[in-house]
């Protein structure tokens, strides 16, 4: 069991108490900190939760492992200060920080000892996992392309700099912005009550690392749009993946396909309940789902998957997606806007490039 806290009652946060509600034998909420207990009871009294007006109330009452922090952004790195000073252990909610120099003075908690990591999940999603997993198998050989269009700003980002194995290197980006009609698409709050053309903001990128390129491309309407999938191309010297099928030699001679199959418990009269086994390509699980049986879909598993390892980062196990990482994407993700207002622009090394 592993007991945790959240600080913030917005959207975000209520993924949280979803997981915890379908995994009870791993995890405890011990308490939400919200400056509106009563409106947050009406949030919490389903998930049995307790809220607390202050992180000083909870603490009094509750023993967090680590808390969360779900909060806006320009609260977030004064809410990871507070908790770096009592000495608990925090998973920050994405972005960390917003500028370049708020970034350096959170990073700065960390060389002091503060424990943070951050709850960016996209890689540990079962397919862009599954696709890391593999691309690094060496089935692929040596990595030089991930054209990724999956997820806005820096969780792009996050997803080409592990699909190309890149850790701090700097890159030359060369970005666009492209405006073009679409249909209204559904939102958080459901779809649209009538047809609408409304326009569609597409942001383009070219990443190139020396060798090694990445491609950003996505729109706002990705997320829930019924018209506008996801997309992701990988390409080694000895073969590539496109979307949910790898292709790669075995010999020069001999190239193998081998699709990426998603093995789900429950349809066709299968009794062992409903959700994600895990993830095969050929004869291997390439991946296997943390936190089955929990019926969960695949972003609260990755969430999942993050507080599992911030458990056990808490209790001195290895960082999985430190601020090191989360202040490299993010500031790529600002240099693809700057790259965007016209003229390609080179990175230079941060502080945190460790």
């Amino acid at each position: 069991m592993i007991p945790f806290a959240i600080i913030g009652t917005g959207w975000r946060a209520e993924f949280y108490l979803r997981i915890a509600r379908e995994c009870p034998d791993r995890f405890k909420i011990a308490g939400v900190v919200t400056r509106d207990v009563e409106r947050a009871s009406t949030l919490l009294d389903p998930f049995g939760v307790q809220p607390y007006a202050s992180l000083d109330d909870l603490l009094a009452n509750e023993k967090p492992l680590f808390v969360v922090t779900s909060v806006p952004w320009a609260v977030n790195p004064h809410t990871l200060q507070d908790l770096a000073h009592r000495g608990i252990p925090a998973l920050s909610e994405t972005p960390p920080a917003t500028t370049v120099q708020e970034m350096f003075d959170l990073w700065r908690l960390t060389a002091g000892g503060a424990k943070i990591q951050v709850a960016e999940q996209y890689w540990a999603q079962p397919l862009h996992a599954a696709r890391i997993a593999f691309a690094h198998s060496g089935r692929l050989g040596q990595i030089t392309q991930a054209q990724v269009s999956a997820a806005h700003g820096y969780h792009g980002v996050s997803l080409i700099r592990r699909l190309l194995g890149i850790g701090y290197e700097n890159a030359t980006i060369t970005a666009h912005h492209f405006q073009s009609p679409i249909v209204e698409s559904p939102t958080r709050n459901g779809p649209p009550e009538v047809e609408n053309i409304v326009p569609s903001d597409q942001t383009l990128a070219w990443l190139d690392f020396g060798g090694r390129l990445g491609v950003f491309d996505f729109s706002g309407d990705q997320y829930f749009s019924y018209i506008r999938g996801n997309r992701v191309l990988v390409r080694g010297e000895r073969g590539q993946i496109i979307d949910e099928q790898a292709t790669y030699l075995q010999d020069f001679r001999t190239p193998i396909q081998a699709p990426f199959i998603r093995h789900v418990a429950g349809p066709n009269g299968n009794l062992e309940g409903h959700y994600l086994k895990g993830i095969q390509v050929g004869e291997a699980w390439i991946y296997r789902n943390p936190l089955a049986p929990a019926m969960l879909t695949d972003d609260e598993i990755a969430i999942g998957d993050c507080l599992l390892r911030m458990a056990d980062y808490a209790d001195g196990g290895p960082s999985f997606y430190d601020l090191a990482e989360a202040c490299q994407d993010r500031y790529l993700d600002i240099m693809i806007a700057e790259a965007a207002k016209g003229q390609p622009v080179t990175t230079t090394t941060q502080p945190w490039a460790v």
